[in-house]
């Protein structure tokens, strides 16, 4: 499962917001996952709640497909307090080494079962196009900031 999500003002698209098919290597089986990436809000448009109410859609259309849980990297100041949650306490495991790991997050879904942990990988677009982390220096910068 793939979606994209647009919000709509006065007839031009002011967000979107985009679902991308990952998996979740988890010791009984490759389990399909959601990446919530990337998440845009025109400037002009922001401090609306329109990115608030594009992750709500974004959640409901992977829920309603059975989808156990959405994975982002993102500032967990403002995803935590939209249904996210640190995805490395719950036993999940980063992608890549460059994504802080306050960063990778996750929002478990009914369809959520315990034994559905393990690695995330990431479609092979993200490495296509290298969206995935952070380079140096702006990486080193968060390590040291973060501990």
């Amino acid at each position: 499962m793939r979606a994209s999500i647009v919000a709509v003002g006065d007839d031009d698209i002011v967000g979107h917001v985009q679902l991308s098919r990952s998996w979740i290597d988890a010791r009984e089986a490759l389990v399909e996952v959601l990446v919530l990436s990337p998440l845009s809000v025109l400037p002009t448009q922001q401090n609306r709640g329109i990115g608030t109410r594009l992750i709500k859609a974004a959640l409901a259309e992977a829920e309603r497909h059975g989808v156990p849980a959405v994975f982002l990297e993102g500032d967990s100041g403002y995803y935590g307090t939209r249904g996210f949650e640190a995805a490395t306490p719950k036993h999940f495991r980063r992608p890549s080494n460059r994504i802080p790991e306050p960063a990778f997050q996750v929002a478990l879904l009914p369809a959520y079962e315990t034994w559905m942990v393990g690695q995330l990988v990431y479609p092979e677009a993200f490495w296509a196009t290298d969206t995935v982390g952070l380079r140096d220096p702006t990486l080193r910068q968060i390590q040291c900031e973060t501990g």
